[in-house]
C-alpha cells in the first residue's frame, strides 16, 4: 500500500505563487510516474503535470511556462511550483502516483483571488 500526503495549498492573489509538495510512503515501485491533477466542482479531474522517475515531464497546455514540476526520487517526493497564478487555477489539487497500481492523495485546496 502507498500513502500520498500533500501540503502547500492555500489562498493567494492573482499573479502570486504557491508550492505544492507531496510525500509518498509505503511499497513504492521504483519505476513510476508522480504528478498533479486538479478538479473543480462539476468538472472532471484534469492533468496538470507529471514527471517520471526517469525525469520525463508532461504539462497541460494551460500551465506551460507558469508551473514547474520536480521530484526527489530518494525521498519519494514531488513538488509543483506554481507561478503567475490565475483565478481559473482555483481547484483542489491531487497528488498522483502510478506504479504497479494508481494512488491518489487526499487533495489540497488552492484558491486564487482576483
Amino acid at each position: 500500500q502507498v500513502q500520498l500526503v500533500e501540503s502547500g495549498g492555500g489562498l493567494v492573489q492573482a499573479g502570486g505563487s504557491l508550492r505544492l509538495s507531496c510525500a509518498a510512503s509505503g511499497s513504492i515501485f521504483s519505476n513510476n510516474v508522480m504528478g498533479w491533477y486538479r478538479q473543480v466542482p462539476g468538472k472532471q479531474r484534469e492533468l496538470v503535470a507529471t514527471m517520471s522517475s526517469g525525469g520525463s515531464t508532461n504539462y497541460a497546455d494551460f500551465v506551460k511556462g507558469r508551473f514547474t514540476i520536480s521530484r526527489d526520487n530518494a525521498k519519494n517526493t514531488v513538488h509543483l511550483q506554481m507561478n503567475s497564478l490565475k483565478p481559473e487555477d482555483t481547484a483542489v489539487y491531487y497528488c498522483n502516483l502510478v506504479g504497479v497500481w494508481t494512488y491518489w492523495g487526499q487533495g489540497t485546496q488552492v484558491t486564487v483571488s482576483s
